[in-house]
């Protein structure tokens, strides 16, 4: 009988301290880890596929039983340099906004922020298929990850979307939480915890690993953008987030 706790993760370079401290610890022998989309990491955990997924914090509205259960999430305190609006104009100016077709939580989080910050009226568009390569003057996109490494410097306006919550709160935000559809040992969340500081303890050893960019700072990325302890400000933040949301 197989009792491994089975967990879905994502593959972008901010969840890359968290996989390190699995694969260097022995959580690795207790689990079936599988790499996923965003949008399949929550998809799994619905359809319970896996028992823990770090999800995208607008997916928890749709599991009908979902609990936080790690410490440590994929959070901000204030920029974070890889979700972001790009834009030929300024804000106040967009027409049309091309979602991100691989985010609901950013694209979420820019419409929360274009509604009740910026008060903005425009158009949302899912998959354009022009998507990110937008040259109209009044047309503006969402774009998440990896993607965005070195893109800053290609538009006129790009509003980094951390950054402009935490303008707009006061809080942290938080853009993908552990969370789990069923109870799990705690005896295994607090080993799969040490598994994250681990990770999250040797960033400078996984920097050596990664493939260095002339066009993006990976080391400050990850030692000083992303935010990975799930403070009480963050978990604030997320409910906010929620409520917001569903206000939309």
């Amino acid at each position: 009988m197989n009792t491994k706790i089975r967990i879905s993760a994502v593959s972008y370079t901010n969840t890359k301290p968290f996989l390190y401290g699995i694969e260097h610890s022995d959580i690795i022998n207790k689990i079936d880890l599988s790499l996923d989309m965003p949008s399949d990491c929550a998809q799994k955990l619905i359809d319970d596929k896996v028992d823990i997924g770090l999800i995208p914090v607008v997916a928890i509205l749709s599991l009908p039983r979902w609990e936080i259960v790690s410490d440590y999430c994929i959070g901000a305190s204030g920029p974070v340099n890889s979700v972001f609006i790009f834009s030929n104009c300024e804000i106040h100016e967009i027409k049309t906004l091309q979602l991100d077709p691989e985010s609901r939580s950013s694209n979420n989080l820019a419409r929360v922020l274009l509604k009740n910050y910026w008060k903005t009226d425009h158009q949302m568009i899912e998959n354009a298929s022009d998507y990110a390569a937008s040259n109209d003057l009044h047309t503006a996109f969402v774009q998440i990850g990896d993607r965005t490494f070195g893109k800053k410097q290609q538009y006129k306006y790009v509003y980094d979307l951390a950054g402009e919550w935490q303008e707009f709160t006061g809080l942290p935000f938080v853009f993908a939480a552990w969370v789990a559809n069923k109870p799990i040992p705690a005896d295994f969340m607090d080993e799969f915890n040490r598994s994250m500081k681990l990770g999250l303890d040797h960033r400078a050893d996984l920097l050596k690993e990664l493939p260095q960019r002339a066009d993006f700072d990976l080391e400050d990325y990850l030692m000083h953008k992303l935010d990975f302890d799930l403070t009480a400000d963050k978990k604030k933040a997320l409910h906010l987030f929620h409520e917001y949301i569903k206000a939309l």
